[in-house]
């Protein structure tokens, strides 16, 4: 498949500190690829290296085939939404739209028809003879994107472009712009630190942690199968369960509680390792009551804590003196000194290094 956006060694020094170092990482034509991770992972520095916004130290970037590492932003063929809506106050919305479009000198009869297009699409049409302080701050979001899409790009780039809105307003604007990539097909680069919106989003996503991608894949793969500890821990609401114990083998110990592992997916050559090790378990993927005696792997605790939270439940036990908890369905009747029989399938778990954190 063709490339759209290809990064080649690409490193970046502010001063004595290295940012980013020697990354490698291609993004499809019509992919919609999402940059994913804590504040200060480098996820928007590398945006705004792709944009032009800031001169590498080394490497190249390449855009649609072509060697764009020291080209200005507005010569890259790409289109930007920021974090902030940085839309032109004095204007009125169709104004924000054509500006750029007035500068590079194209013809009206192109403008009109590039904003008529793009109104259309993000249904901002009755808006277009206001001023940014009379919208929303979803409507102004949505004028960004727009002032994005009449450059008829090929690459869109978002740098966190929800962060500011409302919980309501950030799942209307995710469905919109999916539903945008969809309709477009167009190359999109998304920077986050909200895992919802990266898994319901990316085609791919790619796990950023101190300037290191951890982990690029698809979300299904991600969430079911994380390379390491930091990936497992940062996909995932709630939390993935983490306990620590001793591998032997097939039979994971967890504070004297033995735990048959058959049916584990190991790394090849790790089956018969005997090492300080941490499982890890989705509470979403642990069987509660009857069906849980019917799991390879079963055990009986106490609830501690209950959180309702309305289609389903939240409860918190133990396994051995870790904390275990688990998601069940809201019908089901649970209380604080309750005593569950609880079951996982260990195909469906996660063992990690306890040293290197790596996926055994």
């Amino acid at each position: 498949m063709q490339q759209s956006v290809s990064i080649r060694d690409l490193s970046l020094n502010f001063g004595a500190v290295k940012v980013l170092e020697r990354m490698n990482l291609d993004v499809q034509q019509g992919e919609f690829l999402v940059l994913l991770g804590p504040s200060g992972c480098g996820k928007s520095t590398l945006l705004n290296c792709i944009a032009g916004l800031l001169d590498v130290s080394g490497g190249q970037i390449f855009i649609s085939g072509k060697n764009v590492t020291w080209e200005e932003p507005k010569d890259r063929g790409i289109g930007m939404v920021f974090q902030s809506y940085a839309l032109y106050p004095q204007m009125s919305v169709k104004k924000n739209l054509t500006f750029g479009l007035r500068v590079a000198g194209h013809k009206k009869d192109d403008i009109e028809r590039r904003v008529a297009r793009a109104a259309e699409m993000l249904q901002i049409e009755p808006l277009l003879d206001r001023k940014p302080a009379n919208l929303s701050g979803g409507q102004r979001q949505r004028v960004a994107i727009g002032r994005a899409l009449v450059r008829d790009v090929d690459v869109f780039l978002f740098d966190e472009p929800l962060s500011n809105l409302d919980a309501k307003l950030r799942s209307d604007l995710r469905v919109e712009i999916k539903r945008l990539h969809q309709r477009l097909e167009n190359t999109m680069i998304y920077v986050t630190h909200d895992q919802i919106e990266a898994m319901t989003l990316a085609d791919r996503i790619a796990i950023m942690r101190d300037g290191i991608i951890q982990q690029l894949d698809t979300p299904h793969a991600i969430y079911n199968h994380p390379v390491n500890l930091f990936v497992a821990g940062f996909i995932g609401s709630p939390s993935m369960n983490f306990i620590k114990g001793d591998l032997r083998g097939r039979t994971f110990n967890a504070d004297g509680v033995p735990l048959n592992m058959e049916g584990y997916r190991f790394e090849p050559g790790n089956d018969q390792l005997e090492t300080r090790a941490v499982l890890g378990v989705r509470p979403e993927h642990v069987i509660v009551g009857q069906a849980a005696a019917t799991q390879p792997v079963s055990f009986e605790s106490e609830i501690e804590i209950v959180e309702p939270m309305g289609s389903d439940t939240i409860a918190w036990t133990k396994l051995g003196k870790h904390e275990f908890t688990f998601r069940a369905d809201s019908e089901l009747n649970l209380e604080v000194g309750q005593k569950v029989r609880l079951g996982f399938d260990p195909a469906r778990a996660s063992i990690f290094d306890d040293e290197s954190g790596d996926r055994i």
